[in-house]
């Protein structure tokens, strides 16, 4: 149950209201709309993040994914291998992202950018390793995309569970 009362979208302004609706309603931003600029900034960046930059999609959801499990965000989890699925990451992918390190499901530059979220969320920044592994494997505008994905779903990974955002049915798909 969410810490807080979700906002009522009867009370917002016609802009947070569109936002609102262009996002299904989703608890996530019903929570975040109690700051409508804020909430506004957050969906522009999100979405730059998911339909914009030239970052592989299945490296980012992964990546996504793999910071949920890190930060233990059920919500974003269960959205985001729902995300995947439709960007074309496997059931064998999803599965296996709790314990990415033995499963042979990952090409090299997936495994490499699984290695660079984890250090990221784990000691706040790559190794030297990590990184000239991910960087020799991206260009700078996909590297600079892949680490303000992490980044960008860490804050969403401890929004959710700052205000206990309650999951959303099975078969909505969360943006």
């Amino acid at each position: 149950m969410a810490r807080i009362e979700y906002s009522d979208p009867a009370k917002a302004s016609d802009r947070t209201r569109e936002i609102l609706g262009k996002n299904r309603h989703a608890n996530i931003f019903l929570m975040m709309a109690h700051s409508p600029s804020y909430f506004e900034q957050y969906c522009r960046l999100g979405g730059a993040i998911r339909h914009k930059g030239e970052l592989d999609p299945i490296v980012r959801e992964l990546a996504i994914t793999r910071t949920g499990i890190l930060c233990q965000a059920p919500y974003e989890i269960v959205a985001h291998k729902r995300i995947g699925k439709n960007v074309g990451v496997t059931d064998e992918q999803n599965e296996a992202l709790e314990n990415w390190q033995a499963a042979t499901c990952f090409n090299e530059v997936q495994r490499a950018a699984l290695a660079f979220a984890d250090e990221i969320v784990k000691l706040y920044k790559p190794t030297d390793a990590t990184f000239k592994a991910i960087a020799s494997k991206l260009t700078p505008a996909a590297l600079v995309e892949l680490q303000l994905s992490v980044g960008f779903y860490i804050m969403t990974s401890k929004f959710l569970e700052t205000f206990a955002v309650d999951m959303q049915p099975a078969t909505e798909v969360i943006p």
